[in-house]
């Protein structure tokens, strides 16, 4: 932004305080240096960079082959680096800790939840590995299907859901753990436009609420812009961090601000960086 243009901004912008504010928070998840080579030689991730601010919601926007589910397996302790390192900044490398730490859930791609099962199962599911008690579960499974609107379907199966549905009891069978940092694989990637954008306005609401921090996959740029306050973009060939972008935007987003200039602005830098990538600049 030119100095002209931040002149004429209001005193007091509710998003650059906001965007300000997660800037100052501390880094609660890092990614230093990482390299990724399997063993096939395949090159998934090479010298990248990331810090995560507790309270922030940081997109990953690349193509595919770019690592960026790459990278959040190795958040959440599923894969490990051929180099570098994962820090989770409670002074504990991420590489020897379980991915089932309770500070941290993920959520994939497919809902992957239990057909046999009552949606309230699947939800607790993490709870009863955890060896949690029912007296103490069940307020936290109550609270995680009010959290996503599922409240009237916990005694249905999934076969009776719809595909959004079924995204949203995998979303609060993560917030049942009461994570802090919450882990999203492109959760929303195969979903209708409509119902994508549904879920990507809850979702949105819900962090507002909440609180926690989210790091989430994406190819769509209009994804990453609704949702984020700061956006990672990547290239692949390998996969490398090209640009760490701030989302000026208002703290609360409605279908306003799908269609406003802001949001067509911000749209407009990524595809910029995405097009350098994707002619091999830096």
């Amino acid at each position: 932004m030119n100095a002209a243009v931040a002149a004429l901004r209001p005193a007091m912008d509710p998003s650059a305080s906001r965007v300000a504010s997660l800037a100052d928070a501390p880094v609660v998840l890092e990614a230093d240096r990482v390299e990724k080579v399997y063993p096939n030689g395949t090159h998934a991730l090479n010298d990248t960079g990331v810090q995560i601010r507790r309270g922030e919601f940081v997109s990953l926007l690349g193509p595919s082959g770019c690592g960026k589910s790459t990278l959040l397996k190795m958040f959440a302790g599923l894969e490990a680096p051929s180099s570098g390192r994962i820090v989770l900044h409670d002074g504990h490398d991420a590489a020897g800790r379980a991915s089932g730490h309770r500070s941290m859930a993920m959520v994939f791609q497919e809902a992957t939840l239990m057909p046999w099962a009552r949606v309230a199962d699947n939800v607790r599911l993490p709870l009863d590995l955890a060896g949690m008690p029912r007296g103490e579960s069940e307020p936290r499974i109550a609270d995680a299907l009010d959290m996503v609107g599922l409240s009237q379907f916990r005694q249905s199966y999934p076969r009776e859901l719809s595909g959004g549905m079924q995204m949203r009891v995998s979303i609060a069978r993560a917030l049942a753990v009461q994570p802090s940092i919450l882990l999203m694989d492109e959760p929303f990637g195969a979903l209708d436009e409509f119902t994508r954008n549904k879920l990507d306005s809850d979702l949105h609401q819900l962090w507002e609420q909440r609180g926690f921090t989210v790091v989430f996959v994406t190819h769509s740029i209009y994804e990453a812009v609704f949702l984020s306050s700061r956006v990672v973009v990547m290239a692949a060939r390998p996969g490398r961090v090209i640009a760490d972008v701030a989302i000026d935007a208002p703290p609360h987003r409605d279908d306003a601000y799908r269609v406003s200039q802001p949001f067509i602005d911000n749209c407009r830098i990524l595809s910029e960086h995405l097009t350098r990538a994707n002619r091999g600049e830096r």
